[in-house]
């Protein structure tokens, strides 16, 4: 217990630290900000789910005592539970069918659906905080874009149209505004994403890792993870402060499948002699274009209607999997 209390309040420590460094200005705090959840997280799976509760408490105390006590809800809520929840259900386990002694862990594929509904919950959180009308949420959101560019604010000019010169600027701000809140769903989704990842990758080579690897390329979305996507996208088109948040949502879920999009590639072009070129190729379409990653969400909803890694695997014969 005593070294679970240790584990717990170095690794706080170091989340605190994380997520304080973008007080710093410097470009290099941005990766870390977004690195915060990590030491929560490799607290929970090389240890106990316990050690990563203490260390979101201390987090959220540390960053409470320097900046002031909206900081202790604002961490816990949108980094230190969310973190901690992923962890407990990664060492979640039961025995497996059949007369083997072996465990059935938690699905990979779970893990990421949750992190995309955790992703989620933490942006409508941070909208409903703003306000229950979208109008009002929207004046929130653009009040502070217009800071953040710089902007001569609409409402303090008094003016019920764009300010003579600044419509490019205004438009600008409309157009973030409305765009902001499912990128941010986004954002938070890869987020949680890419620190469970390098979180069991490090517990991996500490050798504390109790549950096996995740081979991401077989991960497989739980039975309602369509239904869920087909509703929240459904619902996004409806009017007011509830499509909006159902926007939200669907974004998240979107980029799940996104990421299961990229799975069934890695799967399917197992034995290709091309398979670096066409990783490669489809990797940098989705950097610099961006709307290439659509085209993998449809490739991951595909495949939970039309099995094409089992098809391809069958095809194919027995592959390392570590490939």
């Amino acid at each position: 217990m005593v070294q679970l209390v240790l584990i717990g309040i170095s690794a706080g420590a170091a989340a605190a630290l994380l997520f304080a460094s973008v007080a710093s200005g410097s470009l290099l705090s941005v990766p870390l900000f977004y690195l915060a959840p990590l030491p929560i997280l490799i607290a929970a799976l090389g240890w106990s789910h316990w050690a990563a509760l203490i260390a979101a408490v201390v987090a959220s105390g540390g960053l409470a005592m320097i900046f002031g006590g909206v900081f202790f809800l604002a961490f816990l809520a949108g980094v230190g539970l969310p973190a901690w929840w992923l962890g407990y259900l990664a060492l979640l386990a039961r025995p497996a069918s059949g007369p083997s002694p072996a465990l059935e862990w938690y699905p990979a594929g779970h893990l990421v659906f949750w992190a995309a509904i955790i992703g989620a919950a933490i942006v409508i959180a941070g909208l409903l905080s703003l306000g229950t009308d979208l109008d009002n949420v929207r004046n929130s959101l653009r009040g502070g874009i217009e800071r953040m560019l710089n902007m001569p604010s609409r409402r303090s000019s008094g003016a019920a149209i764009p300010i003579p010169g600044q419509s490019e600027p205004s438009r600008l701000a409309d157009i973030l505004v409305v765009i902001l809140p499912p990128a941010a769903a986004i954002l938070a989704t890869l987020t949680n994403v890419i620190n469970l990842w390098l979180a069991e990758r490090v517990v991996t080579i500490s050798g504390r890792l109790a549950r096996p690897r995740s081979d991401l390329a077989a991960m497989r979305f739980p039975s309602y993870a369509p239904a869920l996507t087909a509703a929240a996208v459904a619902a996004s088109f409806v009017p007011g402060i509830a499509g909006a948040l159902a926007g939200v949502l669907s974004a998240s879920l979107l980029m799940a499948y996104a990421i299961l999009g990229f799975a069934v590639l890695h799967a399917i072009t197992r034995g290709m002699s091309s398979r670096l070129l066409a990783l490669g190729g489809v990797y940098v379409a989705v950097a610099v274009f961006g709307w290439p990653v659509l085209v993998m969400s449809l490739l991951g909803v595909a495949d939970a209607a039309f099995d094409f890694r089992g098809r391809a695997a069958r095809r194919r014969g027995p592959t390392d999997p570590n490939n």
